[in-house]
């Protein structure tokens, strides 16, 4: 069997891991842009997103909400908690869990940042028309179904 692949600019600017990882380094160079005065990163205001919806959620299902392994969660939480956004309390019922909870800062900090948010993600996808929008919308969802059991963490929603 001949193998397929040619080396070559032509390759490598067409082969989709590169390309989904500079479209991923467009996206956090608009978010830090948009976001700038909140100072904070994508996944953490994903975080604070999944906090305000699921008050009290433990730590390993909030890492599974958004696709992230348990250890950067902590981390993230500890971050998030220094600076007043989330607080996070022992499960009087298993105490080896630890729920997280977006304080009141974190709420008013997240209402603040939900316009700049949704402009982030509508400026990367500003160069496609309506349809081509859905379509390529559904293309990622499908493409992240299809190979989420091969990640280093499993996106729980899918």
């Amino acid at each position: 069997m001949q193998n397929s692949y040619k080396p070559g600019r032509s390759h490598l600017h067409t082969a989709p891991g590169v390309l989904i990882r500079r479209v991923h380094q467009i996206y956090l160079a608009i978010y830090a842009k948009k976001c700038a005065e909140f100072r904070t990163t994508p996944v953490q205001s994903s975080i604070m997103q999944i906090l305000l919806m699921q008050p009290g959620i433990d730590q390993v299902a909030l890492a599974g909400e958004i696709g992230i392994d348990r250890t950067t969660t902590s981390t993230v939480l500890s971050r998030l908690q220094a600076r007043g956004i989330v607080s996070r309390e022992i499960d009087p019922e298993n105490r080896r869990t630890k729920r997280a909870f977006l304080t009141e800062q974190g709420r008013v900090m997240l209402f603040r940042m939900r316009q700049s948010i949704d402009e982030a993600h509508e400026r990367l996808i500003e160069p496609l028309d309506r349809a081509e929008r859905k379509r390529f919308l559904a293309q990622l969802v499908h493409l992240v179904q299809a190979n989420n059991g091969r990640g280093r963490t499993f996106l729980r929603y899918i």
